[in-house]
């Protein structure tokens, strides 16, 4: 099983949540959910959550210990694979799918043998479809692109820019639908983007490469590119991502 993890954040019945979840398995998935049709969790309340019922510094290291915890019982037990966890509303819940569920009191006891001081509720179900890890935990296209813009701009902020300084942002998008090509254009151009090339990528899908001057700091891209996915999307187009030069001030 491929271990590669994301972490976003996303709104839940109205909540902030934070939401952690292995985006490697989805390339077994098929398979899983024959071998793990099960889903199961394991909820604990948290002793302090901070103002937005997330998870705060101080109890940090004792949740993280409880999911390392978890996870070795899991190994140990052999029943399952550990796919995510969500924290929101005052409480942290770890998300496996597992095989069976004849030892799961004995995981529980195991694992939670040095956590007595937290309420904690555990239960599993069938879910052969995967929907929790589906509808739950993987992002939206909206929610893959908030997670690529944050790792882009991390990567300036390392490479010394502030991010607030305006400079040519370029955007990429692919037709789905050539037709309204000139819709898209149109659409693009009245927000005062201003069009590049037309491109091709490596399956011979034709699209546009467009720019406009904007920061990329991490609200304002967000905005930004959250906008052209709708754009794109309702001219049968689909939003590719975006990049710019590092602008130190």
């Amino acid at each position: 099983m491929q271990e590669y993890w994301e972490i976003y954040m996303k709104s839940l019945e109205g909540k902030p949540a934070s939401v952690q979840f292995n985006a490697g398995i989805s390339m077994e998935m098929e398979e899983l959910q024959y071998t793990h049709p099960i889903v199961a969790f394991v909820k604990a309340k948290l002793k302090e959550p901070n103002e937005h019922g997330l998870l705060s510094e101080n109890e940090e290291p004792e949740i993280l210990f409880m999911e390392d915890k978890l996870e070795a019982a899991m190994i140990k037990f052999r029943i399952g694979k550990y796919v995510g966890r969500v924290i929101s509303d005052g409480h942290v819940t770890f998300l496996y799918y597992v095989q069976f569920t004849y030892n799961w009191p004995d995981f529980i006891a195991f694992a939670l043998n040095e956590h007595t001081s937290y309420e904690v509720t555990n239960g599993h179900q069938d879910d052969r479809e995967w929907n929790y890890y589906k509808k739950l935990l993987y992002p939206t296209a909206k929610e893959w692109q908030l997670i690529q813009n944050h790792k882009v701009c991390d990567n300036l902020k390392a490479q010394g820019d502030s991010l607030h300084l305006a400079r040519a942002i370029e955007h990429k998008l692919f037709f789905q639908d050539e037709s309204q090509k000139a819709a898209l254009v149109a659409a693009l151009e009245a927000k005062g983007f201003k069009i590049k090339d037309e491109i091709e990528n490596e399956e011979g899908i034709k699209g546009l490469d467009f720019y406009r001057l904007d920061k990329p700091f991490y609200h304002d891209i967000d905005a930004i590119t959250l906008s052209l996915i709708d754009i794109a999307q309702t001219h049968g187009a689909l939003y590719d991502g975006w990049e710019t030069s590092v602008v130190k001030s």
